[in-house]
């Protein structure tokens, strides 16, 4: 079986967007048997009578069409040979389909729609146990995600690791899935509304997203500023597209560059919305207590002033 199917037409935006999955579609099945079982998932939901936001379904779908066009589109066969292909399937699989998943709140959908009689326990012990494992404590904690999330940039493209890998099926693959997954990881952590065994404040979440919006972008400047290519991977395209090579690598370099600060952006103002629903929750948490039993914090600092000796 050929494992690979490289297209043959010069590579343009109309032969980019035909349908033509590889011999082995393992990402865009993924995301068929994912949008299947959301679909599943939020049909038992409201069947049973409870509400799910739109807005999430939407979000989930969404991220799950982009996973199955940018894998399963012919973009996917001109990914094993030009630089600038390869950066897009990379950014969109690491920065773009990650939020929309995690929008979508998919762990509390599983806990809401499987059942909790019969076959649906041994599943809903299964998600809890991993939830609240060590192994998922040690993936989501900042001290991996950001590293991890980090090295699918540097760590890949500025060492032999990605010549090593990416030319065969196994490896390209292979690829996509760890940039999905870097992606997700980082990302649960700051945007997930389900429970998490690494519970981070807002302040925390906030930090993290600064630490990594400067830093990935500059792997796109190295990329530009390159002067010989720096993968041999992508080196020998078919003479008939008439590549230029440097050009490829540095249109490589402005997508790094550009591609993830609309999409940060984006998150930004999501988190930051979250935020101020927190904090006004909060308050108005504190404001009904306060209107309940009387202010006790102040009523103590009173009592306090009055122990203290007059001068």
């Amino acid at each position: 079986m050929d494992w690979i199917r490289l297209p043959e037409a010069v590579p343009s935006f109309g032969a980019m967007m035909g349908w033509a999955p590889q011999p082995l579609p393992v990402l865009p099945l993924i995301g068929i048997l994912l949008a299947a079982w959301y679909c599943w998932g939020v049909h038992r939901v409201t069947s049973s009578g409870r509400e799910w936001p739109w807005t999430r379904t939407a979000s989930f779908l969404f991220g799950c069409v982009l996973l199955i066009l940018v894998t399963g589109l012919a973009i996917e066969g001109y990914g094993y040979e030009l630089f600038s292909i390869w950066m897009f399937q990379h950014l969109t699989l690491s920065m773009a389909i990650p939020p929309l998943l995690v929008l979508g709140s998919p762990g509390l959908l599983l806990l809401r729609s499987t059942p909790h009689t019969g076959w649906g326990i041994p599943i809903l012990k299964l998600a809890l146990t991993a939830l609240r494992s060590r192994t998922a404590k040690i993936l989501l904690h900042p001290g991996v995600t950001i590293p991890l999330f980090l090295f699918s940039y540097y760590g890949i493209y500025l060492s032999p690791v990605f010549d090593l890998v990416a030319s065969s099926w196994v490896g390209h693959t292979g690829l996509e899935i760890f940039f999905l997954a870097t992606g997700v990881l980082f990302i649960v952590p700051v945007l997930s509304s389900g429970p998490l065994p690494v519970k981070q404040s807002n302040l925390g979440r906030c930090f993290d997203l600064f630490v990594e919006m400067p830093l990935h972008v500059f792997i796109g400047v190295i990329l530009m500023m390159a002067t010989t290519p720096l993968l041999s991977t992508f080196t020998n395209p078919p003479t008939s597209w008439n590549v230029d090579l440097m050009a490829d690598q540095q249109m490589a370099g402005a997508l790094a560059w550009s591609y993830g600060e609309p999409v940060a952006l984006i998150i930004m103002v999501v988190f930051a919305m979250r935020w101020n629903r927190d904090e006004s929750r909060t308050n108005a948490a504190v404001e009904k207590e306060v209107a309940r039993d009387g202010d006790v914090d102040l009523e103590a600092y009173n009592e306090f002033l009055k122990t203290l000796p007059r001068r």
